[in-house]
């Protein structure tokens, strides 16, 4: 009878040993959430706003904490998204053109198909801000001193292949001018430098352009969309000024591709709803950030057309050279 019973606790431990463990519940411990820009500018602004949303939605005491990783115009930010564990506690803000441009013009650190779009939070319209002490009070003042002095207008954007470099360039085709590109590691440096006139011109967001225009001598001389934007209904648009430049920037929430699928749906919900909170819309306001919500699959056939439409301007009309 000993014996019996010796078997059955031994059977019994063996099938607790070999039974697959239950899943402690997500999240379990904290999240990194990348910026792939420095501190202080618009994406890592908007980020940060919307971690403490993001912990709410989660739940269970979750605690996301931001991390900024700049270089390379994005591309150190994007890789670390892509090359993290698929397990949902490495997250990041993915920005376009600049994610989906990288791959295009060199051998990048990622790829697009290793990222997992999950959730768009802003459309921001490209802007060009001038100093309020300097030259420029319109674009018609820059192409004019453009021409009589080619090479010499600096322009300071946030890297190479950004959405602040790709307008720079198109405006220049577009005005038969020729600039000096100034890429720094984020919109915040890049401000900085035209506040303290070591830059003649920044094509930047108009949301970033209008946030630092509450404390910095900074004018905008016109906005890359198709009308005037909300937040800026005073600054004219490239078109009434004779360009038909238009650039903008997506800016929202990714994934290594890969995470558990209901790890994923609890991820995307949370994000859908920290996005639509009343505290969070009311903050991206006063962050002057226009928000565009898009869900996985809307953002990814957004980013999907992008990267065809650069593919095609690049086999043209290459921005590197």
């Amino acid at each position: 009878m000993r014996f019996w019973k010796t078997l059955t606790m031994a059977a019994a431990g063996a099938l607790l040993l070999t039974a697959p463990q239950a899943r402690a519940a997500y999240p379990e411990k904290p999240i990194t959430l990348i910026v792939a820009f420095g501190a202080g500018g618009g994406t890592d602004l908007l980020v940060r706003a919307l971690a403490p949303f993001l912990e709410k939605e989660l739940g269970e005491g979750a605690r996301v904490e931001v991390v900024n990783k700049p270089g390379a115009g994005g591309e150190i930010g994007f890789a670390a998204i892509a090359d993290a564990a698929p397990d949902g506690y490495t997250l990041g803000s993915i920005n376009s053109p600049n994610v989906t441009a990288i791959p295009i013009e060199r051998q990048a650190r990622y790829a697009m198909d290793r990222l997992d779009p999950l959730y768009n939070l802003v459309d921001d319209p490209g802007a060009f801000a001038a100093n309020t002490e300097g030259q420029f009070k319109s674009l018609a003042d820059v192409v004019t001193f453009a021409k009589a002095n080619p090479n010499t207008v600096t322009v300071g954007t946030t890297g190479i292949g950004s959405d602040d470099h790709l307008a720079m360039l198109v405006f220049q085709r577009q005005a038969g001018v020729t600039f000096t590109h100034v890429p720094f590691q984020g919109s915040s440096a890049n401000e900085a430098a035209l506040t303290a006139k070591k830059i003649m011109l920044s094509s930047v967001n108009i949301g970033e352009a209008l946030q630092y225009k509450q404390k910095d001598p900074i004018a905008v001389l016109g906005v890359m969309a198709e009308k005037r934007a909300e937040n800026a209904p005073d600054a004219p648009t490239f078109k009434e000024q004779g360009f038909a430049a238009q650039m903008s920037s997506l800016r929202g929430i990714a994934a290594p591709k890969g995470l558990p699928p209901e790890v994923r749906a609890k991820l995307v919900d949370a994000l859908g709803k920290a996005a639509n909170a009343p505290g969070f819309q009311a903050k991206a306001k006063e962050l002057f950030q226009p928000l565009r919500l898009l869900p996985p699959e809307a953002y990814t056939a957004e980013l999907t057309a992008a990267t065809t439409a650069l593919r095609e301007l690049w086999a043209s009309n290459p921005w590197l050279k």
